[in-house]
């Protein structure tokens, strides 16, 4: 294997592409498709009657068909993702990537659309013809110049947004923070001397907009060196147009008593004595990726006065575009705009700039958790999973496109906007994110009690190698080993421990621990040595419950109810706490519920009901969402009546006594719980708006729903998720994947 083909090697990332449906990607109705009127709506005879509304004035499109909130992500894979110039169909996962970023950051749907030609002529006709289709295009991985001139034209002949995000994404991100970085350094953009490292589009891009926001003294920089007036070498029209009278002919002279440097160019590139050659307090956006041209800990070397961004997450402020190009078409798309100008872009940046400033939302710190999130020199650009860039940077942009005319809609009422806006995107997806980049932050080690299972030694090298914390198989080790070369993993394993009960010698503490706990329960001490070292999941839970690890997983290959009795008695409650399930479910329709009791309380009573749901109220709340409950059952407020109802009420008044501060109503039917519309025929209910949390009468009921929901759902199921263990212990479903296994233990890591 060359060291290219070990660089990019990833069976995790191909298994992941593979599983299910290939891609990332697919279509779904927004209408019901059931019956023969749904159809003879949907299409013939019905779309007759929207085709000649649109036909009478086209601006009907954006009312009849999915025009005002659909984007396509055009590429023809001549610059993908600084791999090269590998063709329009090798550009498919990274168009279909961007597609989901669309989604998952602004709930804007999107198509990719990969157009196989180098040929800027054929691929700005093939384009041109096809904006109809679409309210608006994000252009993507096209070589310099060709980008230059394909968006010039495109956005010349046609009546929607034209966007190339590797110009314009990384040029309002790096704006944003120069504009932080500046005001934290007392500068000013009129006195500033900025080097740009890089002339290629993002480069150029980059340095036209802080321009246009005041930088006067800026000297752009490319292989060839400075570029200069006179220069004839390795010059087009672009890099002309930025050609500037100076003495100065290397990088090295240019970064003298430099104030800022951008850097989009490679690895390496700046050298510590050109960061000591620089002004006071000097600005580093290092932004190449993977490696930057210099790394934070490389600067801090010699300068101890430095502000430093790059484009990588384990760094503090990374320039991440995911905080730029949702956003940006959100608003473009809600105004109906024609273009994307550069009043626009200006407007983008400095609400991106003006966020970092503010106080930074609690879920956001706890889950990252920095000390230091705190506008100053290492928070100068907000987190891509801050919850307000979604309510905040779209306004700042519709603004801007209908103060300068380019908006074919008017918004008037922007509080009832930005309520809009903030209700399009699920908390709980953010907090997840941020829960995986706590993680990096935090490690945890995990103990994988099976870890002979194929889907298990793949969960824990992806733990390890994502960088959230130390993982720990028990098991044979030649089973491990052989399981991991089944897997072309095998050098992979050097990273991971093995521990396996039967030939390790279980120590005296084990023993004396594990007797201690079983003792009353007719154990003697030599079945406490047999159990260690024949029940893998004993001398797991016991590993966990000493300390040796910090999360248990297990499950993929006993029953649940198997397993959950090893737990409880092993590890057991937290004082005076319940164990309990909950089943979180990420709908497609971008919104959370969470299901309990779905793992342990077969019949709870009332009282037992009321802790299960003060206690799954704290789970949402740490996944970001503010609870509302509904005790479920077959009937509304009892009707019909049945005595199992009683219990159901009861919970209700237990409730009462202890004074919650949240939302909750029972007994419901699941369809008035989740239905605001069923829930208005009920105007006495204290529960004011749909609930997402949903407290089942049983754990038959609860397991079903669960179970249900897992196999005909259209959203993301993750669990149950075990609440209340003295140590963080999950068991996960037998046919859980990978990325379910991880999930659940990343929540787990909460509950620590």
């Amino acid at each position: 294997m060359t060291d290219k083909e070990q660089r990019y090697s990833n069976p995790e990332a191909l298994a992941f592409h593979e599983k299910g449906k290939p891609g990332k990607v697919a279509i779904l109705p927004t209408k019901p498709l059931t019956t023969q009127r749904d159809l003879a709506l949907a299409y013939s005879p019905g779309v007759a009657a929207p085709v000649h509304e649109i036909a009478d004035d086209p601006a009907n499109a954006y009312k009849y068909t999915a025009k005002g909130n659909f984007v396509a992500v055009i590429s023809n894979g001549t610059a993908i993702l600084g791999l090269g110039d590998l063709g329009a169909l090798a550009s498919k996962p990274v168009m279909e990537g961007k597609s989901v970023l669309f989604k998952r950051f602004a709930d804007i749907d999107s198509v990719d659309v990969e157009v196989d030609t180098s040929d800027p002529e054929k691929f700005i006709n093939c384009v041109r013809y096809l904006g109809p289709s679409w309210g608006g295009i994000n252009l993507e991985d096209i070589k310099a110049p060709d980008c230059f001139i394909i968006e010039k034209t495109l956005k010349e002949v046609m009546d929607i947004p034209v966007f190339h995000d590797d110009q314009h994404g990384t040029a309002i991100v790096t704006a944003a923070a120069l504009i932080n970085a500046a005001h934290l350094t007392n500068r000013n953009f009129a006195d500033m001397k900025l080097v740009v490292l890089g002339a290629g589009s993002a480069g150029i891009a980059c340095l036209e907009l802080v321009k246009s926001l005041g930088i006067k003294n800026a000297l752009l920089v490319d292989r060839e060196g400075v570029i200069y007036k006179g220069r004839t070498k390795g010059m087009n029209e672009w890099k002309e147009k930025h050609a500037i009278e100076t003495p100065d002919r290397s990088l090295e002279d240019a970064m003298r008593n430099a104030d800022a440097f951008y850097g989009l160019a490679g690895r390496g590139a700046v050298t510590k004595e050109m960061v000591r050659s620089m002004a006071k307090n000097p600005i580093i956006f290092a932004m190449a990726n993977p490696d930057p041209e210099i790394t934070p800990a490389e600067v801090a070397e010699v300068r101890n006065d430095a502000i430093v961004a790059t484009g990588r997450s384990d760094y503090p402020n990374q320039v991440n575009n995911v905080l730029g190009f949702p956003y940006i078409f959100r608003g473009a798309l809600d105004v109906q705009a024609s273009t994307i100008n550069e009043e626009m872009k200006v407007a983008a940046a400095k609400a991106l700039a003006e966020l970092a400033r503010e106080a930074v939302p609690l879920e956001v710190i706890t889950a990252v958790n920095r000390g230091d999130m705190e506008f100053g020199p290492n928070y100068i650009i907000p987190s891509a999973f801050d919850p307000r860039l979604i309510s905040n940077i779209p306004v700042a942009v519709a603004k801007a496109a209908i103060e300068t005319g380019v908006a074919r809609k008017i918004i008037t009422d922007w509080d009832a906007y930005k309520r809009e806006l903030a209700a399009r995107l699920n908390p709980t997806a953010n907090v997840l994110s941020l829960i995986y980049k706590k993680l990096r932050n935090n490690p945890k080690t995990i103990i994988f009690a099976e870890g002979e299972e194929e889907v298990i030694v793949r969960s824990a090298i992806q733990w390890a190698e994502s960088g959230y914390g130390k993982a720990i198989l028990v098991g044979r080790e030649e089973k491990i080993t052989e399981q991991a070369k089944k897997l072309g993993m095998k050098e992979k394993l050097n990273n991971i421990e093995v521990r396996n009960s039967y030939k390790s010698e279980v120590s005296e503490k084990y023993v004396d621990f594990l007797y201690e706990k079983l003792q009353r329960k007719g154990y003697l001490k030599r079945d406490c040595w047999r159990e260690l070292k024949n029940d893998r999941n004993v001398f797991a839970s016991v590993m966990l419950a000493k300390g040796e690890g910090d999360i248990l997983i297990t499950g993929v290959t006993r029953s649940y109810s198997s397993c959950l009795k090893t737990l409880m008695s092993v590890i057991g409650a937290k004082k005076g706490e319940r164990v309990f399930g909950t089943t979180i479910v990420v709908g497609s329709n971008n919104k959370t519920v969470f299901i309990s009791d779905t793992a342990v309380h077969v019949e709870p009573d009332a009282e037992q009901l009321a802790q299960i749901a003060i206690a799954t109220t704290e789970v949402a709340k740490k996944m970001g969402e503010e609870p509302r409950l509904a005790f479920l059952s077959y009937s509304n407020f009892g009707n019909p009546g049945h005595e199992k109802v009683q219990i159901i009420r009861d919970a209700v008044k237990a409730l009462d006594s202890k004074k919650v501060k949240f939302q909750y109503e029972g007994d419901l039917t699941p369809d008035v719980a989740l239905n605001e519309n069923l829930l208005a025929l009920y105007p006495f209910a204290k529960l004011k708006s749909s609930a997402n949390c949903l407290v089942m009468p049983s754990l038959e009921a609860a397991n079903i729903s669960g179970k249900m929901l897992r196999e005909v759902g259209g959203g993301t199921l993750i669990g149950p998720v075990l609440h209340g263990f003295a140590k963080p212990a999950q068991i996960v479903p037998m046919n859980a994947s990978v990325s379910e296994i991880l999930n659940i233990a990343a929540i787990a890591s909460v509950e620590e």
